[in-house]
């Protein structure tokens, strides 16, 4: 009997289709995986702003996770969008009790528009109850200064920002340099288990289409995990896969402000 490879993300609602939980089942869909979801808020949003945000209690995402888990079953999970420590708790509560193998979590704290995603108060929940839990964080320069407390602002500063925050305890650390200038985009994936430390150098593609591009990347590494794929080789692919789809969309026009990456690209050409 055939069967899927299961991936489920645990993020808030984009009215706008361009990141969060519709950016992730695109992209779980475009590879090859079943894609669910937890939704944890809802997003009044589009291409220039988030007008609003509505969310979802803490014992209905509970309840979400149970229904997905108790069933269907789950390879890997991608999280974004958590919000609050309560949301925070419950998912981390679910995770320890279902112990899915694949953990990606994109620590997601402000929209592409510059609006924030994440109250204060919930940093501390998220470094102590859920990136522990994680097989991969994937954090961008302004959120990993966050989380550490401190600048992170050079290349010269990714390599020690990715080790210090392995120790926060997951087991990979994958630090976005995508906020930096210049003509190529270096990401850092630093293992701490092996001490391996490899880095992704791609061209910047001049593009405003760039709205869900980190949701993008985590929900792609997320499918290859969950299709089999070792933790380097999926972010590879991954880092692949998203660079095809800010290309690929580069030349449409949705909005007034960030338009999305082309998330079908392989399919649709």
């Amino acid at each position: 009997m055939k069967t899927y490879h299961r991936a489920l993300t645990i993020a808030g609602s984009d009215s706008g289709g361009g990141a969060g939980i519709q950016a992730d089942l695109k992209t779980f869909a475009a590879l090859q995986c079943y894609g669910m979801s937890v939704i944890t808020a809802l997003t009044a949003q589009n291409t220039i702003a988030v007008t609003a945000i509505q969310q979802v209690s803490p014992d209905f995402i509970g309840a979400q996770l149970d229904a997905v888990f108790t069933d269907i079953g789950v390879d890997a999970v991608k999280i974004g969008m958590l919000h609050t420590p309560q949301v925070i708790e419950v998912v981390a509560a679910k995770l320890r009790l279902y112990r899915p193998g694949m953990i990606v979590v994109d620590p997601v704290m402000v929209a592409k528009s510059g609006d924030k995603l994440l109250q204060p108060d919930a940093v501390q929940a998220l470094k102590t109850e859920l990136l522990p839990l994680a097989t991969l964080i994937t954090p961008n320069l302004p959120e990993a200064a966050v989380l550490l407390d401190r600048p992170v602002a050079g290349h010269n500063d990714m390599p020690d920002a990715a080790r210090d925050l392995a120790k926060l305890g997951c087991d990979a650390v994958l630090l976005k340099g995508g906020h930096l200038c210049g003509t190529t985009s270096t990401d850092v994936l630093f293992m701490p288990q092996t001490n391996e430390r490899r880095t992704f150098e791609q061209a910047r593609i001049d593009t405003p289409n760039s709205h869900g591009t980190g949701c993008t990347l985590s929900a792609a590494t997320a499918a290859l995990l969950a299709r089999g794929y070792d933790l380097a080789a999926a972010v590879g692919r991954a880092k692949t896969y998203i660079s095809d789809a800010l290309q690929a969309g580069a030349d449409y026009k949705i909005g007034a402000g960030h338009g999305p990456v082309h998330h079908f690209h392989h399919w649709w050409q």
